[in-house]
């Protein structure tokens, strides 16, 4: 199945989504896309069959964001504790993702057009060394597209996001790079996976699970939360169109507490935090980079 899907809306739906439009559109939704094993058991199927039906609504859940106006999603493909799942699913998903990512790279023409950014978050040193090539070399290759971004959440979790982020400062200040008193809570965002993103507008979680399992803990404090009861693979535009509307009808609260944050904190670093920051984020590419250097020279 192609990342990128031709678009498939009837003309009600288009409709719908015109009207959607008309109403405050968020920049950036974030998915945990639960219920792919429930919906393998409920159709008697293997789970990694449910996994890849998952992935096929990804893709056509993607172009209802692009459709609307969505310039970046983030979607938690795999959490650092599904490596505690058996080793046949484990070794099911990895073989799944290495299959999407090598389909991706073949579509690189038609994501350049479509101006996708790949991103993919997570600590990507548990991933097999096969599947961490792919994943570089699709980041490479979409990196200077600009018209939206898919970040792909894989071997993540907030609370390793969090603690590799902390090492990094911990780092700094050793080095005499930043002082103590640099740290601040925007010196941690700029450390975090997701440095390039602001925080998500809307978060939205299938399957009827109300808990957020680890996934941008530190980034959502101010983001729309929606449920849903509908297993991700049954994930419908109905349901897409009603989390948006939820989304729109809160949107003037969550306006105003976002204010408030941000008039409580300083917007900006000083040159010697900006510096480091600079270097930390070019030591970042450089080891994505030496991931996809040995795959282009074998």
């Amino acid at each position: 199945m192609s990342w990128i899907r031709e678009r498939t809306l009837n003309w009600f739906q288009s409709l719908i989504l015109k009207i959607l439009r008309t109403g405050h559109v968020p920049r950036h939704v974030a998915f945990i896309m639960d219920g792919n094993r429930r919906y393998a058991n409920k159709k008697n199927v293997a789970k990694v069959e449910g996994h890849a039906r998952g992935f096929d609504k990804l893709s056509e859940t993607l172009n209802w964001c692009m459709d609307l106006g969505v310039v970046e999603v983030t979607v938690y493909a795999f959490s650092i504790e599904n490596f505690k799942r058996s080793k046949e699913e484990v070794d099911g998903l990895m073989e799944l993702a290495k299959q999407k990512f090598e389909r991706l790279l073949e579509e690189k023409d038609k994501l350049k057009e479509k101006g996708v950014c790949v991103r993919v978050i997570g600590n990507l040193s548990l991933l097999p060394k096969d599947l961490r090539k792919l994943m570089a070399e699709a980041m490479i290759v979409t990196k200077n597209n600009n018209k939206s971004f898919l970040n792909v959440a894989f071997a993540y979790t907030s609370r390793d996001e969090i603690t590799h982020a902390i090492k990094d400062i911990t780092k700094g200040v050793k080095h005499a790079d930043i002082l103590p008193e640099d740290i601040s809570e925007n010196l941690i965002s700029d450390c975090l996976y997701t440095y390039n993103s602001p925080n998500p507008d809307l978060l939205i979680r299938t399957s009827g699970e109300v808990r957020l399992s680890d996934f941008l803990m530190w980034q959502i404090s101010d983001t729309c939360v929606y449920f849903t009861d509908v297993l991700w693979p049954e994930f419908s535009i109905w349901h897409f169109f009603s989390a948006i509307l939820y989304y729109q009808k809160y949107y003037p609260d969550l306006q105003r507490d976002v204010k408030m944050r941000n008039s409580k904190k300083p917007t900006t670093h000083n040159n010697r935090v900006s510096t480091y920051v600079n270097k930390l984020h070019r030591e970042r590419e450089i080891m994505i980079e030496n991931m996809y250097l040995p795959a282009v020279q074998s």
